[in-house]
């Protein structure tokens, strides 16, 4: 059971629901289910968020995080990697994070690691965690999340105006590609900013320069895969207008299936996204992911994640043309 001191980190630390609210942010509202929807993930994330911080030990952190419905429970674990940094960057803390990996949030490590961007955006640097000490592949997605809070609460800065890239740096290998994982959390993010609205994400995405678009694109095809609010037509609209990024856009979905699969919170709009926008069913868009995952994670120009993600791209498009040659 959390204690006093508990409960008084969650007060203090915890960011208020209003933050959250499209009205709070500016974002555009396609309609009031979308509306809704993404409160709703802002909300169950600020409450992953207050559990990890006011927990009295990982394992408690865990039993309140498995009370969250399944649909959901990925949101919460993001917001518990967030407060899992948070609380082992306090004087006399620590293990939050590890012990949070090593339970049930191995199933959601995808997600924990995003979490873990969201708190280094709010923490000073020299009280970051330790990142070179965490999983030398997934430990980009934490790049991902720094990305997504910078766009979600800087929107002006990072999204309004388009032109300027904002400059980053950190311990975790590859310098020259940091700003590339960054684009893909500011991707992300865009499906909130534009309110889940596949006409306004593209048009957001297409403000920022060309070079930008590949990443931007696979940080949007994460979000409308695994946050949803869309409706079959609209991802068909979404993946015309990628254009040439189609297969960058149906790598971020495949992410976000996979995500879903590892951690058995698969939903109907699981199987939607992964036939329109991977081209396949969700359970080989989570095996395309599985099975190009490298295995050599040192060495080469690019990261292996970076690979990683060619990878997907390329086999998915792989399967769509094969899909297309037995329908001829």
């Amino acid at each position: 059971m959390s204690s006093a001191f508990g409960a008084l980190r969650r007060r203090l630390l915890t960011p208020p629901v209003s933050e959250t609210t499209m009205e709070v942010r500016g974002f555009h509202v396609k309609n009031a289910e979308a509306k809704t929807r993404l409160e709703y993930i802002g909300e169950v994330f600020l409450r992953g968020y207050a559990y990890a911080v006011e927990a009295g030990s990982p394992a408690e952190a865990e039993e309140l995080l498995e009370t969250v419905p399944r649909d959901m429970r990925g949101f919460a674990y993001e917001g518990a990697g967030m407060g899992a940094a948070v609380y082992d960057s306090l004087p006399g803390h620590g293990g939050r994070l590890d012990g949070l990996l090593a339970g049930r949030g191995r199933d959601h490590d995808y997600m924990i690691y995003v979490g873990v961007g969201w708190a280094m955006a709010r923490l000073p640097k020299f009280l970051w965690p330790d990142i070179s000490a965490t999983d030398p592949l997934l430990r980009w997605l934490a790049l991902d999340g720094y990305g997504f809070h910078q766009a979600y609460f800087k929107t002006n800065a990072y999204v309004r105006t388009p032109e300027i890239q904002h400059p980053f740096r950190w311990n975790g290998g590859h310098n020259h590609y940091t700003l590339n994982a960054v684009d893909q959390g500011i991707g992300r993010a865009l499906w909130f900013v534009g309110g889940t609205d596949p006409d306004v994400v593209t048009s957001l995405i297409r403000a920022y320069p060309e070079r930008r678009h590949s990443d931007l694109y696979a940080g949007a095809g994460l979000a409308c895969a695994y946050a949803g609010g869309v409706t079959e037509d609209e991802l068909a609209r979404f993946v015309e207008g990628a254009g040439e990024h189609r297969w960058a856009l149906a790598q971020g979905s495949a992410f976000a299936t996979e995500a879903r699969v590892k951690a058995g919170t698969v939903i109907d709009h699981t199987h939607l996204a992964a036939r329109v926008v991977c081209g396949t069913t969700a359970e080989r868009a989570s095996q395309v992911c599985r099975d190009t995952r490298p295995q050599a994670l040192t060495g080469g120009a690019s990261p292996a994640y970076e690979t990683w993600r060619r990878d997907i791209a390329a086999e998915l498009a792989s399967l769509s043309l094969i899909s297309k040659g037995a329908d001829q």
